[in-house]
């Protein structure tokens, strides 16, 4: 029970009457306000963790720069706290720039991935001013070129390297820094296409219209990202040795001075009692110190250097409240417990095989007695939430508290057989807020278009 509950948001408890609290406030209570599935954010947890990531950047020697990957969850409520926190945005398309906006955040402060942006997503960035583009192929700067040439601005462009740097994570799927990668230039490549820019830029072989066009980028620094969900900084290091090798080559042959290193995010969290301890800290302070360290050693001045955490920044903020249905015992196989939501609010076992645990929020302080597995309502026999995980004996109408659930999973939502998308509530102190309304069955039909002819 101990190790359960040090998965859930910061000063849960059992209260005396055996109930699962979040920051004062009975998850039942949450549920009968709100219904279930019912996503619940602890916004202190949130906080402590940006404190937490701040302090560790802090032993950096120069400029340092902390942006929240919106892909792991983004609502205009949580773009407003992250704006407020001072807390940049790494955005992949022009529908995340839209919702970010929504919540007040300035485009100054974010940068725009993706591996195939489209026309609308780069003119999106450019109209509303994004701080950089991160660039993912040749074939997307000749396009940005081409864009900010005709609109007459210059955009801020970081390349992203994919430095061939293996990293362990639990799935081959959450690797993104390989040599076989959607991701990213290979090493050689991102080379060549600096240094046709840069000569581009300097006038040697860039006369005419194509050379004036590619005057509208400014190639400022360096990007980086091997994977999500790991829990070793030395892969990382690697990576930024690599690129740091890069710039150097770059500097001895066209003088570019790298103002900028970005190397991604991607670190994990513990998600079951039987994973390691994941703790910021360690990981953020032994890779600003090797960064520096590797900076001197190549006589580079020290870039500014800018962290994009996701999940590490939410997971452990987010708490699922699902309430139990039917019981299904296969005698000397499986008890299955039937639940309201599952693959539709969180495809993450289904695509990974991720491994949760939960609570019985109402009986939080019973023995756990039983072990079964979580399965949601929907029609694939992959819909099964946990595999295995000891509760008490549940029963129609207790609440199921999966905790470690604010990232990747509403991201990823669906409405797969016609489910509604759950409600979301943010807790701060005393206050408890709807930020996302639960989907109504108008919602399903709301794009259709009726043909009355």
């Amino acid at each position: 029970m101990l190790n359960k509950l040090s998965l859930f948001p910061l000063t849960t408890t059992i209260d005396p009457s055996g109930h699962l609290t979040l920051r004062g406030h009975r998850a039942d209570d949450l549920a009968a306000q709100f219904g279930t599935p019912l996503y619940v954010y602890d916004l202190g947890t949130i906080r402590s963790r940006i404190a937490t990531y701040r302090r560790a950047l802090a032993s950096y020697p120069g400029q340092t720069h902390l942006t929240y990957a919106s892909k792991a969850f983004l609502c205009p409520a949580l773009a407003r706290l992250m704006a407020a926190e001072g807390v940049g945005l790494d955005i992949a398309s022009a529908g995340e720039l839209f919702i970010a906006r929504r919540g007040g955040a300035d485009p100054a402060d974010m940068h725009l991935h993706g591996n195939n942006k489209t026309r609308r997503d780069l003119n999106a960035a450019l109209q509303a001013g994004v701080g950089c583009i991160v660039v993912d192929n040749a074939t997307e700067l000749q396009l940005l070129a081409q864009l900010a040439a005709e609109q007459q601005r210059q955009v801020n462009i970081w390349l992203r390297v994919t430095p061939d740097v293996a990293v362990e994570t639990h799935h081959r799927y959450t690797v993104t820094g390989s040599a076989d990668s959607k991701f990213g230039f290979p090493l050689k490549e991102a080379e060549a296409v600096a240094g046709d820019l840069l000569a581009k830029q300097q006038g040697s072989g860039g006369a005419g219209e194509q050379g004036r066009d590619f005057a509208s980028l400014l190639l400022s620094g360096l990007h980086l990202h091997l994977g999500s969900h790991f829990h070793d900084v030395e892969p990382v290091a690697e990576g930024v040795e690599r690129l740091l090798d890069l710039a150097v080559r770059l500097r001895e042959k066209y003088g570019w001075e790298m103002q900028e290193l970005c190397p991604g995010g991607g670190w994990g969290v513990p998600y079951h009692p039987s994973d390691p301890p994941m703790p910021v800290e360690p990981f953020v302070t032994e890779l600003v110190a090797a960064t520096a360290l590797s900076c001197r050693r190549r006589n580079l001045p020290l870039p500014e250097l800018t962290l994009e955490p996701g999940r590490s920044l939410v997971a452990q903020a987010g708490v699922a409240l699902y309430t139990v249905g039917g019981r299904k015992v296969i005698p000397g196989v499986r008890t299955y417990v039937s639940i309201d939501g599952g693959l539709t609010d969180n495809p993450r076992p289904a695509l990974y095989q991720a491994k949760y645990t939960a609570l019985l929020a109402n009986r939080a302080g019973e023995a756990e007695t039983e072990t079964v597995a979580i399965a949601g309502p929907f029609c694939e026999s992959g819909d099964v939430l946990i595999q295995a995980v000891d509760l008490p004996v549940a029963a129609p109408g207790d609440l199921l508290a999966v905790p470690v659930a604010g990232a990747y999973q509403l991201s990823m939502s669906s409405n797969y057989n016609a489910a509604l998308r759950p409600a979301v509530v943010f807790v701060d102190g005393k206050e408890v807020k709807l930020v996302q309304r639960r989907e109504t069955f108008e919602d399903l039909v709301a794009r259709d278009v009726v043909d009355e002819s």
